[in-house]
């Protein structure tokens, strides 16, 4: 069923813009980050729909997600039934016409047909909403240039005042080839305790050029983050803030919490 986005209809006031740590599979079956995620989402308005960036879909130009399409089980090594798991959410596609329509002339955007929801989408949303009702389209992540990506976000933030959850969805910190523990519980390594606490404070004093720079000024590079992928997404989300330069929320992993090492902050902007 075709589901059309109302502004009429959406929640009171605008929807927040996040980012998140998507874990991996393993994250449907740990009590604590799990459970973390859908208190969250349980505090959030309800959304008509949601526009998420996954780390795991880098793609030039931007490319929009089918609906009623397999998921991706882009991941290997963990427990088979984890690829039998499904996820089908409500058709997306009016929403997908509205986001085309919002970019740039400068963007090409196009529609992958046969593209369902990577493991970076799935994985955290059937925890944060698991009764898949809740229509869920993917964008591809078309660049690592914060500039570019803040000004996705900026065209993208409308949206918030249709009801529609935008989300980036990545890791703060992502050096998995520098890890050697990959319980659950493991020690995190100096480099993501590090990376972790200068992001958290640049985070709370909103200081998105600061960020932007990691790659000069971050402690802990570049083992926190070997490709930066996993960091990328941050940036949609804030170009989707009502003003990207006020601290937003840090409503997961801001004491330092960690996960096999990496970073579980996550944020939430106005």
């Amino acid at each position: 069923m075709t589901q059309t986005i109302d502004p009429q209809s959406a929640p009171d006031g605008r929807m927040p813009a996040l980012f998140i740590g998507h874990g991996a599979p393993p994250l449907l079956d740990d009590p604590v980050w799990s459970g973390q995620l859908r208190a969250w989402a349980a505090d959030l308005p309800r959304p008509r729909a949601v526009l998420i960036v996954s780390a795991h879909w880098e793609s030039a130009p931007i490319t929009l997600s089918a609906s009623g399409v397999p998921l991706v089980y882009d991941f290997g090594g963990f427990d088979p039934r984890y690829f039998r798991m499904e996820y089908r959410t409500p058709d997306a596609s009016v929403l997908a016409h509205q986001v085309a329509a919002m970019m740039a002339d400068t963007e090409t955007v196009h529609q992958h047909r046969s593209r369902g929801l990577d493991h970076g989408a799935w994985v955290p949303l059937k925890i944060m909403y698991p009764e898949a009702d809740v229509p869920v389209l993917q964008m591809s992540l078309p660049t690592h240039d914060p500039e570019r990506l803040l000004e996705i976000g900026r065209r993208l933030r409308p949206l918030r005042d249709e009801g529609v959850l935008v989300m980036g969805s990545g890791f703060l910190t992502h050096g998995l080839p520098f890890l050697r523990d990959f319980r659950i519980e493991a020690q995190a390594p100096g480099w993501s305790k590090e990376f972790d606490a200068w992001a958290g404070e640049a985070m709370a004093r909103g200081d998105v050029d600061e960020l932007a720079r990691f790659k000069d000024v971050a402690p802990g590079m570049p083992y926190a983050h070997p490709t930066v992928e996993h960091y990328s997404p941050l940036f949609v989300t804030l170009g989707a803030a009502s003003d990207a330069g006020t601290p937003g929320e840090q409503v997961i992993g801001s004491t330092g919490e960690f996960w096999m090492g990496l970073s579980k902050r996550s944020l939430q902007v106005a």
